[in-house]
């Protein structure tokens, strides 16, 4: 469940929260959307946002509804909310793409999608409010 490459900024990828996480913190594989820049050296960390299904309770502003047009595979047929007071660096050894099947031969396939520019303009604003900065 490794990435071979560094993600680009908007990626959604998969992150594994399993290993070295404990409980109030997210302890499982979530989607996330990649925030950080590429590095100019061979950095093996990104900072990401999760994303949820579960819509947050109350609505904060510090949480996005992404657009359907910006998600990949299943995730696009639901709700899908940034939660950008969430906001983790992680080695790339967490990250994969997202599975979205498999071909007929019974090969899973993977899909590498960006959201949109409109929807992480938005995220960067949520999370600049989660840091109590104003833009």
């Amino acid at each position: 469940m490794a990435l071979s490459f560094h993600p680009s900024q908007r990626m959604v990828l998969m992150c594994d929260f399993n290993t070295g996480f404990q409980p109030p913190e997210m302890v499982k594989i979530r989607p996330v959307v990649v925030i950080s820049p590429k590095p100019r050296r061979g950095a093996q960390l990104c900072i990401v946002t999760p994303l949820s299904a579960t819509r947050p309770n109350p609505v904060e502003k510090y949480h996005h509804m992404l657009s359907p047009d910006s998600l990949p595979g299943k995730f696009a047929a639901k709700e899908t909310w940034a939660k950008c007071d969430i906001i983790n660096t992680v080695s790339l050894s967490r990250l994969d793409r997202v599975l979205i099947g498999k071909d007929e031969k019974g090969k899973r396939k993977y899909v590498s999608k960006k959201i949109l520019e409109d929807d992480f303009q938005k995220i960067q604003k949520c999370i600049a409010n989660a840091l109590g900065f104003s833009i």
